[in-house]
């Protein structure tokens, strides 16, 4: 009877704990279920928010005391008279529009001519777009900009109807100046044409209609273009309120972002000749598949010759894209880019946000840079397919541009075709051919395997040239807005606006001490010939090289660099310092100026008064905690663990410890010393959350939870082994290479001479503790 009992009992217990484990697993189930955890990992432990690393998130100090001031300085009255209309149109992609716009009012200004809203060929040539949108709406709100430049420039939205009519029997003349055309071209040549005519169009095809830096009597039409650019050219709510969404959706774990834009355009490859960066492995491996081609590759080939019998390019088709990398013609590849980031000291949970509506090469090109950072995300990943086509607006369906099958035959068609066949047997017919699938067709691609020449667009080809349009305004408004902003290829001096400078002018104009990285890419691709055998594991030396000249370029060196290199192309990529002002009365930095004498960069005037205590108000209101900078780019606990590595002497049982210890995290194992070794700043490190996980990268949300377990269990541990906290050298977590989280706490107590505590938790619910050290 006693020993039914005990089987009941047993079988009690057993029940009891398998409903238990049953009710434990199905909370871990819908606690990590739903949403993608990976953006949620600030909000493992609540104990408050994590200050921003300075270094990596800004704000720069240097440059904190520049702000944006784009109004005129002198006496600027309105035009006395009027001189006539001019309308334009405007060639090409979101960039050229933008740059091509701020010109158009400087030049109307410059005349005092009354401006038509210009017209934007991307979308009127495109047939079905929304009726809601055309033209200059299909982008821009067009009543705010009229109202911005009511002072600066009449606007209307189209010609008197008399003279729309003369337009359309060709009685206006029209002209295309160059990308360089000077005020004196416009005063002598196309005013005395204006006021004739009353009537004046101008064709914009290289993103500019007048030079970038223009004489010092002209500097008000510099800030004209700033105000356009900067105030004026408001993009329509649409795009803003979904441009919100997406920063607040980025925003929402309460981390960072970094905006990057590879700047893969096949035009751009192209002129440039870096086809060979597409081929197997790339620009280094091409000595050795130099027979391999990539369909990229024959792609960026055939634009080139295109380009080349149109007059675009000079040189010869085929062309050396080793020694044009090398000299910084060619983009940095997203693989690169991750690289880089690292050296900078990124940790791998980073949020990137993807720009541009065109990466020639696709997903297969960013596979590198998302296997080193999985929080690479774009519009497409942040945006539902509703909220995208609410966007573009309804449009009228268009006929595909697919090939259509024969319709099937009747069976009379059959019987008829059978009597009519020649004598019997007959051969077989051949089988019907494979049918061809939407994604066959579709894109740049799918005329490759019919044709040796590329067909004209389409109709559905127009389309979606808008349509990415719409998709580079909302991903310049995402990147403006960034906490960071890496380019992948700017100023790559072919003369015409690029969408990476544009963006960086803006943040430069708009938040001067943001962190904007101007990478020199000749600097660059030394950089990576140096370190090219062993480019994931460089050495200590190229990584603080790597770090040292991205640093700078985001400080006043990049500046500087940048007005002697970017704004001779584009005013907007360097708006400065016409569109600033600062607020201390010693200079940011010595003028720097051209060749012919032009300020470029420095000589900032005061700011107003009243603008300064403005900023001194605001200033007080949004101090935010910043984290200290450091030398090394090392967070605390990593910088002590360095320091103890390199210059403690090693115990006798260091290589045990460096088996076991290596084993766990794959890296050098730490070395200790006995109790009377002691140093001021190295002991008494708080066991606190934030200095447990300074670098903790990316967990499963299991992990988290078993996580919070733990940090709760730690005193206890403590306890069990009599350590004090004030005993404590630096307590750590980080992951090993198979994503298991490591807790490492280095001891120095009176029980232990030398100790280490390491604990690994898995992704699942086992923790293993191990106690390293001797007794004294």
């Amino acid at each position: 009877m006693l020993l039914k009992s005990k089987f009941k009992l047993a079988t009690a217990v057993g029940i009891i704990l398998s409903m238990l484990s049953l009710l434990v697993h199905l909370f871990l189930a819908n606690y990590s279920a739903g949403g993608i955890s990976k953006y949620n990992l600030d909000n493992v432990l609540p104990f408050g928010s994590k200050p921003r690393p300075r270094r990596l998130w800004g704000p720069l100090s240097t440059l904190d005391l520049l702000h944006p001031y784009a109004k005129p300085r002198q006496l600027y009255p309105a035009p006395a008279k009027d001189n006539g209309f001019i309308y334009a149109k405007i060639y090409g992609g979101f960039e050229k529009i933008q740059s091509s716009i701020c010109d158009l009012v400087a030049v109307a200004r410059l005349l005092n001519a009354t401006l038509v809203i210009p017209e934007i060929q991307a979308t009127t040539r495109a047939r079905g777009i929304s009726s809601n949108f055309k033209s200059f709406s299909y982008l821009y709100d067009e009543e705010h900009f009229i109202a911005a430049l009511s002072v600066d420039v009449p606007i209307v939205r189209c010609l008197p109807k008399d003279l729309r009519e003369a337009r359309k029997k060709i009685k206006f003349p029209t002209v295309s100046p160059k990308n360089t055309a000077t005020s004196d071209y416009y005063t002598t040549d196309v005013l005395p044409r204006l006021v004739k005519s009353k009537v004046l169009g101008i064709i914009v095809n290289g993103g500019k209609c007048l030079q970038s830096i223009l004489p010092a009597s002209l500097e008000e039409l510099q800030r004209l273009r700033c105000r356009v650019a900067f105030h004026a050219l408001k993009f329509r709510p649409e795009i803003r309120s979904l441009g919100s969404q997406i920063v607040g959706r980025l925003r929402a774990s309460g981390r960072p972002y970094l905006a990057y834009h590879p700047g893969l355009l096949r035009d751009t490859l192209a002129f440039h000749g870096c086809a060979e960066l597409f081929q197997v492995g790339g620009v280094r491996m091409v000595s050795f598949y130099s027979n391999v081609k990539d369909i990229h590759t024959e792609l960026i080939q055939y634009r080139r010759n295109q380009m080349i019998k149109r007059g675009t390019v000079k040189e010869q088709l085929t062309v050396d894209s080793v020694s044009i990398k090398k000299n910084g013609s060619c983009p940095l590849m997203p693989e690169e880019v991750g690289l880089l980031l690292q050296a900078l000291g990124y940790p791998s949970t980073t949020i990137i946000y993807l720009a541009g509506s065109e990466t020639f090469g696709g997903q297969r090109i960013l596979i590198p840079l998302r296997a080193m950072y999985a929080n690479l995300v774009d519009r497409t990943s942040l945006c539902s397919r509703r909220e995208l086509s609410d966007l573009v607006g309804p449009e009228s369906p268009l006929s595909s541009d697919l090939p259509h099958p024969p319709p099937p035959k009747s069976e009379k068609e059959l019987i008829e075709e059978w009597k009519k066949a020649g004598p019997r047997p007959r051969p077989l017919p051949p089988p019907p051919a494979r049918p061809f699938y939407a994604h066959e067709k579709e894109g740049w691609y799918g005329w490759i395997g019919e044709n040796d020449t590329e067909p004209d667009p389409s109709p559905i080809e127009f389309r979606r040239q808008a349509h990415r349009l719409l998709w580079d305004a909302l991903d310049y408004f995402v990147s403006v807005q960034a906490d960071a902003f890496f380019p992948g290829f700017h100023n790559d001096g072919s003369g015409w606006p690029d969408y990476s400078s544009l963006i960086m002018g803006h943040r430069l104009y708009q938040t001067p001490s943001g962190i904007t990285y101007r990478p020199d890419r000749k600097t660059v691709a030394t950089l990576f010939e140096n370190v090219s055998d062993h480019l994931y594991h460089p050495p200590r030396n190229w990584t603080m090289a790597a770090r040292q000249h991205l640093n700078n370029s985001a400080g006043t060196e990049g500046i500087k660099m940048s007005a002697m290199m970017s704004k001779p192309a584009s005013f907007l990529a360097h708006p400065l310092p016409e569109c600033s002002c600062k607020t201390a009365k010693s200079p940011v930095v010595q003028p720097v100026k051209d060749k012919h004498g032009a300020l470029l960069f420095g000589g900032e005037e005061d700011c107003p008064d009243w603008m300064v205590r403005t900023l001194a108000i605001v200033s007080t209101k949004n101090n935010e905690p910043q984290s200290e900078d450091y030398e090394d780019g090392a967070y605390p606990l990593r910088a002590m663990r360095s320091r103890l590595v390199e210059q403690l002497p090693a115990p006798d049982y260091a290589s045990k410890i460096s088996v076991h210890f290596n084993d766990l995290l794959g890296q050098r194992a730490l070395a200790y010393t006995d109790t009377s070794w002691k140093r001021p700043g190295m002991t008494g490190v708080p066991l606190t959350l934030d200095a447990c996980l300074d670098y903790l990268r990316y967990t499963t949300s299991i992990q988290k939870l078993t996580l919070r377990f733990f940090y709760f269990c730690i005193p206890f541990f403590f306890a069990l082994l009599r350590v004090q906290p004030e005993e404590i050298v630096s307590v750590e977590m980080s992951n090993n290479k198979d994503g298991n989280i490591i807790f490492l706490a280095s001891l120095v107590s009176k029980s232990f001479c030398k100790g280490l505590l390491f604990c690994s938790i898995t992704a699942g619910s086992c923790i293993a503790v191990y106690v390293v050290g001797g007794y004294t």
